[in-house]
């Protein structure tokens, strides 16, 4: 792990007063060894599954459509869409690169765009650069992956599709379909990841695809998406994670909750752990975390901590493992996606997943 700066900001003594008026938090028992860990990630895996509620059954990958296809010179361009099953029509971008093909399988991409209050751009994102140094999708394709991208719950084609209609938009109308879910005993975080998760199927179902060789990606709220489908699907092979290595109680005591959406929250999770038992469940396989130490929605000692905690189960699993583990933090950098971090994100899906 590499640590460039500590964080300034203040401790707010109110939080402390409302965590002490709760059950303490359970700490993250660390076995020693790999054994017992698995049979530990077994059961937090289980816990997050009921956490996230009363999910609908995923849809099928073959449901999935193709309504468009550009040539685009060096890649195909195709749109996506499906019936995910939950009262909503979902879109998404594949790029395809010209060589990749049935007999010549491609590495992919996952990649989960931002929240940013950017609610008309979802998808776009992968076309785009206002969140990351170049447009991903593109880019990503001309280096060799297959890279699909969909729409979140309330992003891009879906924003104004929630319950309360096209007149319910942006944070108004991500707040009414979390209230839906709640009242259906579900949260919107798990209806964000199961979509997903439908995402992955389809993308492990093409056949220019490598289904051993899928990686995710994502700053930000796509960040949050990428590592906890790592703990929950064992399918992708490596995730670099932009931001958002949040851990929930520092998040609490520097007075951050307001810097994550309602999306964001999981009913009940701190009476059982914090992130860092979210985050574990993804070794042995590689994960990179990169964090500006001026980004208030991760307080930098919460990032520190969670280094700690995952780089002691993945050195479970021997040292080989432990290289499949970093979490660098750059000083003097808030809430973004520095051109470093871009290239080491390509370093790292190159190394692992090409």
């Amino acid at each position: 792990m590499t640590t460039m700066s500590e964080d300034d900001s203040p401790v707010q003594p109110q939080a402390q007063a409302w965590l002490d008026a709760c059950a303490p938090v359970p700490a993250l028992h660390l076995p020693p060894t790999v054994d017992e860990w698995q049979e530990q990630r077994q059961g937090i895996r289980e816990t997050l599954c009921k956490l996230l509620g009363d999910l609908p059954p995923r849809s099928a990958a073959g449901e999935v459509q193709v309504l468009s296809r550009e040539d685009k010179g060096d890649h195909w361009l195709e749109k996506i869409g499906f019936d995910n099953g939950a009262g909503e029509e979902v879109r998404g971008w594949c790029f395809v690169p010209r060589g990749a093909s049935a007999s010549h399988k491609a590495p992919a991409i996952l990649y989960c765009h931002w929240h940013g209050d950017d609610y008309d751009t979802g998808k776009e994102e992968l076309r785009r650069t206002n969140a990351t140094p170049l447009a991903a999708g593109p880019e990503l394709a001309r280096r060799g992956y297959v890279v699909l991208g969909i729409d979140a719950c309330c992003f891009g084609e879906r924003n104004g599709q929630g319950p309360d209609g096209p007149g319910s938009k942006g944070q108004k109308g991500e707040m009414s379909a979390a209230k839906f879910q709640l009242w259906m005993g579900r949260s919107l975080w798990g209806m964000i990841v199961r979509d997903d998760q439908i995402a992955l199927d389809y993308l492990c179902s093409r056949p220019e695809v490598d289904a051993a060789r899928i990686g995710v990606t994502g700053i930000s709220m796509g960040s949050t998406r990428a590592w906890w489908l790592m703990a929950l699907d064992d399918r992708p092979r490596a995730a670099v994670c932009v931001a958002c290595m949040t851990r929930y109680q520092d998040l609490i005591m520097r007075g951050g909750l307001g810097e994550h959406g309602i999306y964001y929250f999981v009913p009940g999770m701190l009476k059982h752990f914090d992130t860092e038992a979210v985050i574990a469940c993804a070794a042995p396989r590689p994960m990179l975390f990169m964090t500006g130490d001026r980004d208030t929605g991760s307080p930098v000692e919460g990032v520190l901590k969670l280094g700690q905690i995952v780089s002691h189960v993945y050195a479970l699993h021997g040292d080989a493992a432990r290289a499949c583990f970093d979490s660098v933090i750059y000083a003097g950098a808030g809430h973004a996606y520095l051109p470093d971090m871009w290239q080491k994100t390509i370093a790292w899906m190159d190394r692992w997943v090409k």
